[in-house]
Order: C-alpha cells, then structure tokens, then sequence
C-alpha cells in the first residue's frame, strides 16, 4: 500500500547535540525552512529524549503537526535513519503515520494541591527514600492490590513499553493492542505479582499509603513531582500526536523486532 502526504512547509528543529547541530548545517539548504508555527510537518534531529521535548512542546501549545524524526541522538527508537540525501520533502510525504494519545495524570500532592500533565511514554510512581514505597492499586474503581510494597509502579502506553517499562521487566505492547501496561519496579510483596496488561479505556488510581514514612514521587515523561498523595491515569483520546516512519520501519515493527533481541 502507498501513503502519500502532501506536506508543503516544513519546519526544522534540533536538540543541542553537536551530531544534530551538524545535521541542521548539513540540511540548511535542503528545505526552505519555515517556522515551526507556520509548518505543516516538522523535522526533528536528535534522539528520543528530544522527541519527546518537542511533541511537549506542541502538546503545551495546542498546535499537533505531524513530526518525522532523523536520529543524531543515542538510541533513536522513535527516530527514522539520518540522510542528506535529495528528495527530503518526497521521502516525508510518503511516510507512513502513527497516531498516539497520551497519558492524562491528575496528581495529587501531600498538601492537597492537583497538579494535570500528559505522558506519551509513560507515567512512573518512584520512592524517594530508603524506604520501601507502599501503594494502593485501583482500576476501574476496585481495589486491586491493597499494599504493594516496591520501589515505584508505572504505568506505559503501547509508544513507550519499550523503555522504563522493558528495563523494568513490563511487557512490550504492539501499537495497535489498545492497552497499556501496569508494570512493579522492583516489587517486594506481592512477591509474585509481576504486572498486568489492562484496555486503554482503564481508570487507574495509585494510591501513597504511609506518606510520611515512604514519600513517593511521580514523574510523567520529563516532568517531577514531590511528595505524592494519589495518582489518576487514563488516555486522553481527545488528544493525538502523529509520527511518521519511513515505509518499512515503522514503530510497530521496531516494536516486534523488539521482542526477538536477546
């Protein structure tokens, strides 16, 4: 099957990385580049983490344009390959596209204040002591676990079970499954519970029990929050956030070729 956009103004932008500034010198005269609030698409040089800067920042702004990533970062798994070959606005246009809602996290702190943050990878409750974090599960209104002892619990969508979720031993989600993954980060009782795979229409609640003792805080995506009393997930569907791929290396199949590294 052939996809085919029509994207005629593209904008540039790069982490400060000196591979990707030297990407940015090398396509200076690919494009005519406009301004990211005049663009139809954007170009992104650098890796993940960067990625993630940037569909933030369209998030906090509330204007979502389509973004084709090229990897002068580490990893690059949201990246496509790097190339100054010509052709660029070609090659974009008949990249493939994948559609991400994020995370919606109303968090609660010990002073009673509410903190509202997206996460397109995931959301991670974290000790911030010594002491073991103790934690209420609930989805969809029941109480799951009661007291989850561990270093934190987090909980990932299908874009972002291959990060902090695959080093915590969660499952990998294909990006077409609809669910998201409830995954323990070095759990100590329940010793055997090792996670579940919920829909993504789920309501999570985590609750801090023992505050005072164990202080838990939150982090969604890049941004931290101290000293947490509960925590509310669910995906907003009202919001999405596009990537595109080169045909043939697509998130999804990163994804299952994921699952057959050793």
């Amino acid at each position: 099957m052939t996809f085919r956009h029509d994207f005629k103004r593209l904008a540039l932008v790069a982490s400060e990385g000196e591979r990707a500034q030297k990407a940015v010198r090398d396509l200076a005269d690919a494009e005519d580049w406009v301004p990211l609030d005049e663009a139809d698409a954007v170009v992104v040089l650098g890796g993940d983490g960067f990625m993630l800067h940037t569909l933030h920042d369209m998030l906090d702004s509330g204007r979502l344009i389509p973004a084709f990533g090229m990897n002068r970062g580490t990893v690059g798994f949201l990246m496509n390959r790097f190339g100054t070959e010509s052709g660029l606005r070609d090659r974009i246009n008949t990249c493939r596209s994948f559609s991400v809602s994020p995370l919606l996290m109303e968090a609660t702190t010990q002073d009673g204040r509410k903190h509202i943050f997206r996460a397109i990878n995931e959301v991670s409750l974290l000790r911030e002591t010594r002491q073991t974090a103790k934690i209420e599960v609930t989805v969809n209104g029941k109480v799951r676990i009661e007291e989850l002892f561990c270093d934190g619990i987090l909980v990932a969508t299908p874009a972002g079970s291959t990060a902090y979720n695959l080093s915590a031993n969660g499952p990998i989600l294909p990006l077409d499954s609809n669910m998201l993954a409830l995954t323990p980060i070095s759990p100590f009782r329940p010793r055997r519970w090792r996670g579940a795979i919920l829909p993504d229409f789920s309501q999570i609640t985590l609750r801090v029990l023992e505050p005072t003792k164990r202080p838990v805080a939150v982090v969604a995506d890049q941004k931290e929050l101290r000293d947490i009393a509960d925590v509310q997930l669910r995906i907003d569907p009202e919001t999405v956030l596009t990537l595109l791929f080169d045909p043939g290396h697509s998130l999804d199949e990163r994804i299952v070729t994921e699952q057959f590294i050793a």
